[in-house]
Formats: C-alpha cells, structure tokens, sequence
C-alpha cells in the first residue's frame, strides 16, 4: 500500500490576522510556523519517504524545505496540490467575507459552491485527489511519501478517503502543521491519523521484514486451526 503523509503548512501572519491568502504571492511562514515545520520534521526523521512534494506557495515550499532537509531528497512542487483559486475573495479579511451570501454556501454546501473569478471547490477536490493517484501511480504501492498543502485541499482529500460527499468536508479540521496519514491500496484507502500535532510516529516506519518460515508460522496462528476463529 502507498502510504501518504498530508501535512499543511505552518502558521502564517496571514492566519494570524483573519486573512484568506489563496494564492496571494509573497505569504511566508511567521516564526511560529518555522518553528512548528521544524517540530514536525523532527518527527518525521526517522520515518524513510520517497519524495516530498508541495504546493507551489511559498508557505508550503518553506514547510517542505524543513522537511526535506538532512534527506537525500529535493522538495518537488505541483499545482494540483496548490491552494483553492478564490478568485475575488484573495486576499480578503475572513470577518468580511462570512457577511457575503456565498459564505453561507461555502459553509453547508461547498460542492455547490463556485468562487467569483476563481475556481470551484468540487474542482478543487478533483484535481488534488487526481494529483495524489498520479503520484501514488508513480511511487509505487511500498512508498511513503509527504504532500505539503493547504487546509481546504487537505481537507478534499481526507473527504475523498473516506468516501465523504465533498459537502461534508467542513467537518474536518486541519490545523497548520498538522500530520494526516492515508494509506491506499487497491480495494479502498485506509485514513489512519487526522490532524495530528504531536507524539510519536513510530508505527509509520515500515515493518521489518520477516522470513518466510516466520511469516507461514503467523499466518498459521492468525488462519486457526480446528476451533479457531
């Protein structure tokens, strides 16, 4: 199974001050969230990834960048992980928008849900669950691998993994810096962790790998015999 770690970048002075960022240029991590990037990569030191791959903004790439460092490995970016395109509501103070009529859409029934000159959420979702298939694809189903995004993206995937209609998914919470884990196979994705911002990640590092006598002596414990389960 590929598993994939979704971590949303650390805090910004846009979150701090009530503003909808999007795809606004020039929106860095405040110090909090170097801090906290820098926590969770401390975390994740132990645990092998085969890529890292972010949002295309620069608070994501700054996330990736500590997540990525003392790895053999350079941070990838692809738009399709990148932010909601909110058109006219870019760079707009929260307070103001919750008064506009749409909010109330966004907020009970996002997959109806379009932003003026921007894009819509439903689409938001298909091209950010679309990315981490092709991704997976390319992985391959023994990798782990990070995506670096945004809370309304991340949230799409987690909404997509658990079979959730796309107007459930503000039921959800991201926070900045946040670890979510999914692991895919074939039959149906796993969501094994949800908002995770802090302790241990120990049993994301892969299983040792066991001998084939001791793999059939498990099986045979696990299958039962006569008066097993």
């Amino acid at each position: 199974m590929t598993t994939l770690l979704l971590v949303r970048h650390g805090v910004t002075d846009a979150n701090r001050g009530g503003l909808l960022a999007g795809w606004s240029p020039g929106v860095h991590l405040a110090d909090k969230g170097r801090e906290q990037a820098a926590a969770l990569a401390e975390r994740l030191s132990s645990v092998p990834v085969a890529a890292v791959v972010s949002s295309p903004l620069e608070r994501c790439v700054e996330t990736a960048g500590a997540l990525v460092a003392g790895r053999d490995l350079a941070v990838e970016t692809d738009d399709d992980l990148g932010e909601c395109r909110y058109g006219d509501w870019t760079g707009q103070e929260l307070k103001k928008l919750a008064k506009d009529p749409l909010w109330k859409v966004v907020q009970a029934h996002p997959s109806a849900a379009t932003f003026p000159g921007g894009e819509a959420l439903r689409d938001t979702q298909a091209r950010a669950v679309d990315a981490v298939r092709r991704i997976n694809e390319r992985l391959g189903p023994d990798a782990t691998w990070i995506a670096v995004s945004h809370g309304d993206v991340i949230k799409a995937i987690l909404a997509d993994a658990f079979g959730l209609h796309l107007d459930l998914f503000q039921r959800i919470q991201v926070d900045p810096a946040s670890l979510s884990v999914v692991r895919y196979t074939s039959l149906r994705p796993f969501v094994v962790r949800m908002n995770d911002v802090g302790g241990a990640v120990d049993d994301l590092r892969p299983p040792a790998k066991r001998s084939r006598a001791k793999r059939g002596s498990s099986d045979a414990v696990v299958g039962g015999g006569a008066g097993g389960p």
